[in-house]
């Protein structure tokens, strides 16, 4: 009996390890891309991130967001570094209504993934209003913590929230890349944010 109930558990490990690894396998990439940024929101923000509007205010490992309604523009937070491959996990959640978004520029916006309480989404900034070519509707409760990876690679753009995968391709999304960025309501909190990538080719 006692061996029996041992192999039982040793099977229930082997599975449960085996369902972790799948939620954070790749999505795009075939292999780990080195590291970035991991900052540990317990100090103030230092550049190579820069806000551009709101105010995004690090604390206990928790990055807070507070709109400044003047702006009339949803608080954005640049990470000024230009990745042609991409991998950006981190933990956020709704306190209330409203969205939340990582995406990516070159002189432009040019891909985002967006959630919000009914799905997320992938879009690409070719046009404007910019164009949604992948929904997945999902419910996202408010008031819990969700884990979101968002990957790009070439012309191609992903994301797993929660371990439902989303993935979408367009010709835009393979625009060279000069930051990356997120953007958030209010009611958004984040943590434990890691940025890892391939930095896009420097221009003579």
């Amino acid at each position: 009996m006692h061996r029996l109930l041992t192999t039982l558990a040793l099977l229930t490990l082997t599975f449960t390890s085996a369902a972790l690894a799948q939620k954070d396998k790749p999505l795009l990439h075939d292999a780990a891309l080195p590291e970035i940024a991991a900052p540990s929101f317990a100090e103030p923000l230092s550049v190579p991130f820069v806000t551009s509007k709101g105010q995004w205010i690090p604390s206990d490992g928790v990055l807070s967001v507070v709109d400044i309604p003047a702006e009339k523009h949803i608080p954005v937070l640049h990470h000024k570094i230009g990745l042609a491959s991409a991998v950006i996990e981190l933990e956020f959640r709704l306190d209330g209504p409203g969205s939340f978004l990582v995406g990516c520029d070159s002189s432009k916006h040019v891909g985002r993934v967006v959630i919000n309480t009914k799905g997320l989404s992938i879009a690409e900034d070719s046009v404007k209003p910019s164009n949604t070519i992948a929904e997945l509707p999902l419910a996202v409760k408010q008031a819990e913590w969700h884990k979101l990876r968002v990957e790009w690679k070439g012309d191609q753009m992903a994301a797993r929230l929660d371990g439902n995968e989303l993935r979408a391709q367009h010709p835009f999304l393979a625009t060279e890349k000069s930051r990356s960025w997120l953007a958030a309501s209010q009611t958004v909190k984040v943590r434990n944010l890691k940025i890892s990538g391939e930095a896009s080719p420097v221009k003579p």
